[in-house]
């Protein structure tokens, strides 16, 4: 559905789930993750059934993932950076 065009800016690295992953730099962690194939970010608390993006604005919540041990980050407010570690989020938030 999306694409990206060829773009010269830096790649940046970070981690999922513990499997390195490069980004372009500036990228969201949404952007990032989807760009990577990734589309299930958590689950839901009730059923846990699985969420990934849906508005990428702040708005609906369905991306929070952890990043660098910090739970219910929004994916798509963040900015990814070198280094970075993120993780899914699994039921109801600690």
């Amino acid at each position: 559905m999306f694409s990206r065009r060829d773009d010269p800016r830096a790649i940046c690295r970070f981690i999922f789930e513990g499997q390195p992953l490069e980004a372009k730099a500036g990228d969201s962690v949404a952007a990032a993750l989807l760009a990577a194939g990734i589309t299930q970010f958590r689950t839901t608390p009730a059923t846990g059934a699985p969420r990934g993006p849906w508005c990428l604005m702040g708005v609906c919540f369905d991306c929070l993932v952890d990043i660098d041990g910090q739970a219910n980050r929004q994916a798509c407010q963040v900015t990814v950076a070198e280094g970075m570690a993120v993780r899914r989020m699994y039921g109801p938030r600690p």
